[in-house]
């Protein structure tokens, strides 16, 4: 049977910046600007498309020129999705500034993702497993909407793939909310700076465990050094990371969770074979501009 993956969370319009030296407030920068789509969950959603796994987006844009744009690279990368412009909002858009190191520093604006509802969702019986990004919970405009949805696609009985947002983010929340909620996904998958954060380990293993008492099963991206992954009924697993040549970190996270959910919807439960297949996409993403695959 063919997986399919319901994917819940952020469309953005990405404008990335790459700049070829420190950059100095108050001072013009020379760059090499690009626009792109982005969002955790249109991201995702990308990458499974292009690995051959179907993936169904429910997100929001705006009624404005890059609404149309953003939804039309969705069907170009084959992602099915809800069409929803919402009449007078704008989509969301993200500055990413791209430093020499290839490491990024985001501003996003949520435009019309805020506001998502239990009404975005679409019939649940032909899925087999949810992706649900952080950013739709950390947002106080779309939390309560992404907590019925939540609740809803627990109810039909799909595993939920679950990415929390980033610290800075999360700090807004409050590490006793989030604990809450992890109580209700099946896989954790989050950076290891998250990972510290949420747990209050410094040592990423200490913290792998820590987080395993609320999610049965714990994955734990670490750029550079890998990632690992334990579960409750499997042993903790580490890889290193993939060779790679490091251009832009933007989506990394988002191409590793698609290669994780597919391995696992599609081969079985198997951390191992999970693991790598994450590794390979984030591996293939750090070497593009962007947070999406090539088409």
């Amino acid at each position: 049977m063919t997986s399919r993956i319901l994917c819940v969370g952020d469309i953005m319009l990405d404008v990335t910046a790459i700049i070829g030296t420190t950059l100095t407030s108050g001072l013009e920068t020379r760059a090499a600007i690009s626009t792109q789509g982005g969002g955790a969950g249109a991201n995702v959603a990308s990458w499974l498309a292009t690995q051959g796994t179907p993936a169904y987006l429910v997100a929001r844009v705006g009624d404005d020129p890059a609404g149309q744009a953003v939804l039309a690279e969705l069907d170009e990368y084959g992602v099915t999705h809800g069409n929803r412009l919402i009449p007078g909002t704008k989509t969301g858009v993200v500055i990413v500034v791209v430093d020499p190191l290839g490491e990024r520093t985001m501003f996003p604006d949520p435009g019309a993702n805020s506001g998502l509802s239990i009404s975005d969702l679409p019939p649940l019986t032909d899925f087999t497993a949810a992706y649900l990004s952080g950013y739709s919970f950390v947002n106080p405009q779309s939390r309560e909407g992404a907590l019925e949805i939540l609740h809803a696609v627990r109810a039909h009985g799909l595993p939920v793939f679950f990415d929390p947002s980033t610290v800075g983010l999360l700090m807004e929340v409050g590490v006793e909310k989030i604990r809450e909620w992890l109580t209700l996904v099946d896989i954790l998958i989050l950076n290891e700076e998250e990972a510290q954060f949420i747990s209050g380990e410094n040592n990423v293993i200490n913290a792998a465990h820590d987080l395993l008492t609320l999610a049965p099963t714990v994955v734990i991206k670490r750029g550079a050094l890998g990632a690992l992954a334990v579960s409750r009924v499997s042993a903790l697993v580490q890889i290193p990371a993939f060779p790679a040549t490091l251009i832009d970190t933007t989506g990394a996270g988002d191409a590793f969770a698609a290669g994780f959910i597919a391995s696992w919807t599609s081969s079985g439960p198997e951390l191992l074979a999970a693991l790598q297949a994450g590794a390979n996409l984030g591996a293939q993403c750090v070497s593009l501009i962007g947070s999406r695959p090539t088409r």
